[in-house]
């Protein structure tokens, strides 16, 4: 399943969050098809950047869960999808993201820090 086919099929079926972050990676002008891609987040709820996920997200790269930077990509948008409390974050990065072996230790970070974490999957998992 790609990206568009679980837009066009389950995206109705979940209530969507959006960062800054991803919208700045979407704007990119090299981002490839990104008009549509910037056009598939109107009207999503925004998620905050707050000093706290900013904070969460220099402890995941400094845990070594996700790569540097902290300041930017895939630490910041586990770190907003965690202290916001959202079930999940939706990827394609099985790298450094919806990496099966990473859980327990994202797992561990959270309950130590008292926060609760969100499943990282694929769009081809999140499906109804």
């Amino acid at each position: 399943m790609t990206s568009n086919e679980w837009w066009e099929t389950q995206s109705g079926k979940h209530e969507l969050f959006v960062s800054d972050e991803v919208v700045a990676e979407l704007a990119d002008p090299a981002f490839p098809g990104r008009e549509s891609a910037l056009d598939m987040l109107r009207g999503l709820t925004l998620v905050e950047l707050s000093s706290e996920v900013r904070g969460l997200a220099e402890v995941l790269v400094r845990e070594k869960l996700m790569p540097a930077p902290a300041v930017s990509g895939d630490a910041i948008h586990v770190a907003a999808a965690t202290w916001h409390r959202l079930d999940y974050v939706l990827t394609w990065n099985v790298q450094h993201m919806a990496n099966p072996n990473k859980r327990t230790h994202f797992a561990t970070i959270c309950l130590r820090l008292g926060l609760v974490p969100p499943q990282i999957v694929t769009p081809d998992l999140l499906q109804e």
